[in-house]
Parts: structure tokens; sequence; C-alpha cells
């Protein structure tokens, strides 16, 4: 079935039926995304208070058979939230449903609508003396239903789990205008097919998420933060397996760094200040977070300690207070920012198993280099297997350059992860710029049963077209 573009008369209607604080003008933010690769369109943009306008909005659509492209913070960066091509969709935005509808911090719970922003979660939480974990560099714009539906992952994946971890109860509206109720509080639920984590993760392919039940945890008594020098990436994986056979539970984050992240930090943020003057090669940032009696200093000197006679670390740095832990995590939130100033030829968000993590990153470097002389920032969650693997262009040189071996780039990369058992996509979802990765890596029985999920839920295949699953033709 095709779809139709917002015409007058489309446009005439909805606005008859929605308030007018409702209706948007299609300004330029939503027709835009992080790393300038698409270029949205829209027909017309709402942004409804409540989950009975969007059910009203998505019927709407339905019965004229237009495509919805749902909107949370923008920050995506696989081209999820806009749409370049194809009849001019309704843009869908939640930031007006921004509200944290209920906390229950007996319960660990806390329920917030889906355009609430990350930090106002953080926030909330902090209030009931409670922490809300997820979290990453876009707290400060990143809404929580975009975060869901894309199930997204940050630093503290290796403790507390990603998105889908973290959420008990859904509400949505689903692409015939239904709503769900969804939202319980409940540990378990065994109530047949487990339609919450259907959505999440679809990236608004099979409805539009309105809010969501969190979970909450205690906040610990003490947390520390420690840089420390390693001498290669498989040093780290062996500090990792040192560290979670001393600490359990206790690690909340362990972080793999390279010097290009610093050199490029130092290129292109030269007021932020570094914490050391000879820049180490390989060095990880470990966060933990420890039970009342327990010092998180002293478990980290031990740790370091432990390390240094194992051969795996040759320095390191231990916060002595909150403002240096502020500081280490500065640094490594800042890496994203500085590769995005410096411009990457190739950004690349896969997983690996562990033990599978040295071997790669040796390999594709002797790989990328035979196609060039690139430079590589090769960072990430190391604790849950997930690497950025970045490619960029010799200094003096830009992206546009290498334009002709972004393909080729590319393919080397995700080859070698495929090959490794890996994922091309970890925590950044599928969008619009992987649909062809998804096709030619996917395994084929599962293609199949997410084109008949798709079309048995959105028969007229108007939510969010293109992303995830190419477009039929009509």
């Amino acid at each position: 079935m095709s779809l139709n573009p917002v015409d007058p008369a489309f446009a005439a209607d909805l606005r008859a039926k929605l308030p007018a604080a409702a209706l948007r003008v299609a300004a330029p933010h939503y027709l835009e995304e992080p790393r300038g690769r698409f270029k949205g369109q829209a027909g017309m943009v709402v942004a409804p208070a409540t989950v009975k306008e969007v059910a009203l909005v998505v019927q709407a659509a339905y019965q004229a058979c237009i495509g919805i492209v749902p909107y949370g913070g923008g920050t995506g960066l696989v081209g999820g939230q806009v749409l370049p091509e194809g009849p001019a969709p309704l843009v869908l935005s939640l930031e007006r449903m921004c509200a944290i509808r209920a906390v229950y911090p007996d319960e660990n719970v806390i329920v917030a609508e889906a355009g609430a922003i990350l930090s106002d979660i953080h926030d909330a939480a902090d209030a009931v003396h409670r922490l809300f974990p997820l979290n990453i560099a876009a707290k400060g714009s990143a809404r929580i239903g975009g975060m869901l539906s894309t199930n997204a992952g940050g630093v503290n994946v290796l403790r507390y789990g990603s998105a889908r971890d973290l959420c008990l109860g859904l509400e949505a509206v689903l692409p015939d205008g239904q709503i769900w109720r969804g939202l319980k509080r409940l540990r378990k639920d065994n109530t047949g097919y487990d339609l919450k984590n259907l959505l999440i993760g679809a990236e608004g392919t099979l409805g539009v998420i309105t809010a969501a039940t969190l979970k909450l945890f205690p906040v610990p008594a003490g947390e520390g933060t420690a840089l420390m020098w390693v001498q290669s990436p498989q040093a780290a994986l062996e500090l990792l397996a040192l560290a979670r056979a001393a600490l359990g539970e206790g690690i909340s984050a362990f972080e793999l760094m390279h010097e290009t992240g610093l050199e490029f930090l130092a290129e292109t943020m030269p007021g932020l200040r570094l914490p050391f003057q000879d820049l180490p090669e390989w060095f990880v940032l470990i966060d933990i977070g420890l039970a009342r009696g327990l010092n998180p200093e002293t478990a980290l000197t031990e740790l370091f300690e432990a390390a240094l006679e194992a051969g795996l670390v040759n320095d390191g740095l231990i916060a002595q207070s909150e403002a240096q832990r502020q500081d280490f995590w500065q640094l490594r939130e800042s890496i994203p920012e500085a590769n995005r100033r410096v411009g990457s030829v190739n950004s690349h968000d896969i997983s690996l198993p562990l033990g599978e993590i040295a071997g790669f990153i040796s390999t594709a470097g002797q790989a990328i280099a035979a196609l060039g002389d690139f430079r590589i920032n090769c960072f990430g969650h190391l604790g849950d297997g997930n690497l950025h693997y970045n490619v960029f262009a010799p200094k003096g040189h830009n992206r546009e350059d290498y334009a002709d071996l972004r393909d080729r780039i590319n393919r080397t990369v995700h080859d070698l992860v495929q090959a490794a058992g890996g994922s091309f996509s970890a925590e950044h979802g599928i969008g619009r710029m992987k649909v062809g990765e998804l096709e030619r890596y996917g395994d084929a029985a599962k293609m199949s049963a997410m084109r008949a999920i798709k079309a048995a839920l959105d028969p007229k295949m108007i939510m969010n077209p293109g992303a995830v699953l190419r477009q039929p033709d009509p």
C-alpha cells in the first residue's frame, strides 16, 4: 500500500481536532540529525500533550495512510528521527509529554512520560534518594521515549543493563490508534506475548511509546573512580576480570580509551584540562559503587596494586574528591564531541564477545592501514563489549577527502565484526543509516519474522517508514 503525503485537507482536519498548543512550525531542528548525514522533511509537525491526543493523531494518519515519524530529543545517530525522501510525513514530537507522573521510592519505581528528558528523571530519582542509572553524554536533551525506542545503552550497562532492562511497563499508541495501557509496576507479569519488549528497540516502527514505568536503585553509599594506564586492550580485559573477581557487582562502569581520543580533546577543546602530561596509549576509567562500610578508595588502591603486580598496568590516578571524579568523567564524556568536531570518515557502533576484542582491534587496525593513512579512535564500554570504532582522516585532511573510501572502510570493519561473532549495531540502533547493513548481516529467519511482525501490527506501513526495515514497493 502506498503512503500519501500530508495534504492541505488532512492538515486542516487535524488542526481542527487538536488544541492550538499542539501545532508546531516545521523548524529546522525537527528535520536534522546530529551527524548531518540526512535532511528530513515534514508535511506537518504536531506535539500532543496527552496519550489521547497521540491516539487521535495516529488514528487520523492511519485512516489517511500518511507516514508518521516519532520525534524525541533528536539525539539519535542513525537517522531514525528524520525522513529524507518519499511522501511528506507527519512528524509527531513527544516534547510536551514530559511529566514525571509518579515516584514510588519504596518500590524503586518511577513513571515518566516519553518526552521526559533523561537528566530530569535523574533529578526526580535523586530527590527521593534513588538512582536511575541509564546515563549517556546527551542526558540533557535525550528523551526517555527515544531511548527506550532505541534500547539505549550508555556507560552503566555493565552493572544495570540497557534501557530494556530498566523498564517494567509501557503506555503506547499502536499503529491503528489503539492505546495500550501497560504501565504496570510489576517485576513479574507472565501473561502472554511480551509487547513491552517488542516496542523497546523497535525505533518507532511498531507504535509510539508515550510513557514508561522505570526501575530505580538505591544510591551506592560510597563511589570511587580511577584512571589506570594499561599495557594493551588484552591487559584491559584481564584487568576487568581481576576487578570483577575483587568487586563483583560493585563495578558500575569500565571504559576503554585510546590516546587518539586525548589528542582530539587537546586539539578541539584546549580549555579542557587533561589529568596527565604524558598521554598513555591505552587506559581505562573504572567507576565503582559500594555498600555502606566499604571504602571505594581503598578498593581501587588494592585493585591497582594487584594489577601492577600482575603486569597489567603501569600507572594510574584515583579520584580524591567528587570534583576530581567529575573531571575524570568529563574526559570520557567529551570524547564524542571532540570526534564530532574533528569529523570522522566512518563511525562504527559495534559489539563483540569479550574474548574477541583484543584480536579485533589488532586485525582491524591492520586492515584499515592497508586502505590508507588513517587515524583510529577506538573507545567505549569495554565491560559490555561495546566499542565505538571511529576512523578519521590524517591530520591536515578532512573526511570529504576520503569519501570514496567510506563504503570500503565500513565493509571492512563490519565484515571483521561479523566474523568475530559480533554486531554492527550495539546501542545506536538501525535507523535509516544501517538498513542495508541489517539486510546484509541479519539472520534470514529473524528478518522474516521481523517483516511478519511489522506487517501484522502496522499493515499500512505508516510508522516511521523506512527505519529498521526498508519500505516495501507499493
